[in-house]
């Protein structure tokens, strides 16, 4: 974009495209924008609604239309009633926005299985209409998703944003051949094995939708989907959602590197309960996630030989709450030894959330300034973020801070 050109006015309605539309973090997403929309809730979370973007034209989040797909039964209320029961929303707001919940949960369509990630003991679960998707070749799933948006984007009347939200994939890194779009494109026609996460992608950016990846799924982090994203004029960003003990490190760990103290051991563990949680007590899908929060951690201390690592088991009584303790060993001046430990509780969800409406906010006014490829600006909302090797929590934000003051209005 030049630096001139004008930037479009934010759009009268926004579509947001949820994948896992009644998943916890979704499901935190539209309470909070109906709470929005209704006056029962403030920004309190929402990083755009900071002072150093009160001049940036940005979509506002009252306007949104929420809708997208799912592979699990039930209802958009019951997933947000039981959060309440756990404690992270209240009961009255579920109460009071039940009915603006039932109709989004009207535009919330079967979503599509990735076979070797659900087992048996499930199927009664899951959505019949899915099942059937398990025998789809890529190119026809890609191709009902491309017309789910062109329905979803109809029924708006304005632009879309679609959201990966749903549970981690198992771990399967890009083949070579994927670093160009003509190699991807190649194995989707041949019927190759293509992760859902990546399916959804293609499918958003070959239909002009700006595309964010709050997961640690494959996703467009790989070179086919970039590029394809340029050539479309789409924006996207990516991957893995910052909220807890990741965000702590990024923002810790500069610390130690700017005193010159040498971090000799960083352990974490953490404990969570939701089904993100249960999905992530399989080893397959559990192995991206910490990969992406011992990769930050390493890249901020500059210093590959440091030990560090990451646990991650499943405690079903927790639900929606995650607890991490971290255990630091650092040394000092004349050698010595000290320790750091700190403890992070919260609800998983309800901290993801406002990043995804900030996130969605950001995606749509990249696409106004007529900007395509990934969102480097965006990196202080992830634990692995694309276009950019910077993982200080506080170079990010500031990053943030001058793309918005470019983007601010006199």
């Amino acid at each position: 974009m030049s630096p001139d050109a004008r930037t479009a006015e934010p759009p009268e309605r926004l579509g947001v495209f949820l994948i896992g539309a009644r998943g916890s973090v979704s499901t935190c997403v539209a309470l909070g924008v109906c709470g929005l929309r209704s006056g029962r809730l403030d920004e309190t979370g929402l990083v755009t609604a900071r002072p150093a973007f009160a001049r940036v034209p940005l979509a506002d989040p009252r306007r949104f239309v929420l809708g997208g797909i799912e592979v699990r039964r039930g209802s958009l209320r019951a997933s947000a009633s039981a959060l309440a029961d756990e404690g992270v929303a209240s009961q009255e707001l579920v109460a009071a926005e039940a009915a603006t919940l039932d109709e989004i949960d009207g535009r919330i369509g079967p979503g599509f299985l990735d076979g070797p990630d659900r087992d048996a003991a499930k199927a009664e679960s899951i959505l019949a209409e899915t099942l059937a998707g398990r025998a789809l070749a890529s190119s026809r799933i890609v191709d009902a998703l491309v017309e789910r948006l062109a329905s979803f984007r109809r029924s708006v009347g304005g632009p879309v944003v679609v959201v990966n939200a749903a549970s981690t994939e198992a771990e399967r890194p890009a083949p070579e051949a994927w670093r160009t779009l003509e190699g991807f494109e190649r194995d989707l026609r041949a019927g190759g094995s293509v992760p859902m996460s990546a399916l959804y992608a293609y499918a958003a950016i070959s239909s002009g939708c700006p595309y964010v990846n709050f997961t640690p799924s494959l996703g467009a982090s790989f070179g086919a989907l970039d590029e394809l994203a340029r050539a479309k004029g789409v924006p996207h960003c990516g991957s893995d959602g910052k909220t807890g003990e990741t965000l702590v490190k990024s923002a810790l760990a500069p610390m130690f590197r700017d005193r010159n103290l040498r971090v000799l051991a960083w352990e974490g563990y953490n404990l969570l309960g939701n089904s993100d949680g249960e999905t992530l007590a399989d080893p397959a899908h559990r192995a991206a996630k910490v990969r992406n929060k011992d990769e930050a951690l390493r890249r901020l201390l500059g210093d590959p030989s440091v030990h560090t690592r990451v646990g991650i088991d499943f405690v079903p009584s927790l639900g929606d709450w995650k607890t991490a303790w971290d255990f630091v060993h650092f040394r000092g001046f004349l050698g010595a030894k000290m320790t750091l430990q700190f403890t992070w509780s919260g609800s998983d969800s309800a901290l993801a959330a406002p990043l995804v409406i900030d996130l969605v906010r950001l995606a749509d006014l990249s696409h106004r300034r007529r900007e395509a490829g990934a969102m480097a600006h965006a990196a202080a909302f992830f634990k692995s973020p694309l276009g950019t090797d910077e993982r200080d929590f506080h170079r990010q934000n500031q990053r943030l801070e001058e793309y918005a003051s470019a983007a601010s209005r006199p």
